[in-house]
């Protein structure tokens, strides 16, 4: 194996943008080779030896651009080493406990067998798009619950996994 890894991601905001970009800094600071790019912008994962793909949660379904970047390259994903991961929560549950995945995401886990899940806390702010999103945010239940230092710490697993497989082979 190399060291080729996606980190594609589904954000209506940008804040699950930023948890790609920090699980695709951990990896190159572990030594591998790694990209966060919005998941419509990938026309093939074949040039990748590892893909993580995240999303945003809306109403307990996964980011559109998530889902369908999963549907459209199911085949390719199920034969590399796949993570997936959500943000969501509005208050610090994901840092408390695991949270399962959704069950659209854990069905995915299931057909692309998927080596692990995780759910991060999320973060709507002022001036986040969409009226469902403003009126959260009206009503004080905004607010980042994003936690980097968990979300680093599950980059670099899955990293060292990845790194422990190469020099295996």
């Amino acid at each position: 194996m190399s060291d080729g890894v996606l980190v594609a991601y589904g954000t209506t905001n940008g804040s699950t943008a930023q948890i790609a970009e920090t699980v695709a800094e951990v990896l190159n600071k572990a030594g591998l080779h790694a990209w966060a790019r919005p998941a419509p912008s990938v026309a093939s994962v074949a040039e990748y030896d590892a893909v993580v793909v995240g999303g945003g949660l809306y109403a307990g379904r996964w980011h559109r651009h998530a889902r369908h970047f999963v549907r459209r390259h199911r085949r390719a994903l199920a034969e590399k080493p796949l993570w997936l991961f959500s943000s969501g929560p509005l208050d610090a549950s994901a840092g408390e406990k695991d949270i399962p995945p959704v069950p659209g995401v854990r069905r995915a886990m299931t057909r692309l067998d998927a080596r692990g899940h995780v759910t991060f806390g999320g973060c709507l702010l002022e001036g986040a798009r969409g009226r469902f999103a403003q009126m959260i945010v009206r009503n004080g239940k905004g607010g980042d619950f994003r936690d980097f230092a968990l979300i680093e710490e599950w980059a670099q697993g899955i990293a060292d996994e990845l790194r422990t497989e190469a020099a295996g082979s």
